[in-house]
């Protein structure tokens, strides 16, 4: 099992459905309709918001790579 699925097995149905639905527009490169910021003092990483869920990811050349997927809590941003 990769990191990814292990990420998805944590949240429930409902949260999962809106995960995917994140990282499908991702892939697609429909950027404009994601609340995506970029991180403070990192290259290259950015986060895309729905809600209190958070995907942690990095865009170089057109190829995104998962950092992670979490709820929002005091500690989502210091292990990155």
């Amino acid at each position: 099992m990769d990191r990814v699925e292990k990420l998805l097995a944590k949240p429930d149905a409902k949260e999962r459905r809106v995960i995917k639905e994140i990282l499908t527009q991702l892939t697609a490169g429909l950027l404009q309709s994601l609340d995506i910021k970029k991180l403070q003092g990192r290259k290259d990483v950015f986060r895309a918001r729905k809600g209190q869920l958070h995907i942690i990811f990095t865009m170089n050349s057109g190829v995104i790579k998962i950092l992670a997927i979490e709820r929002r809590t005091d500690n989502t941003y210091k292990n990155l």
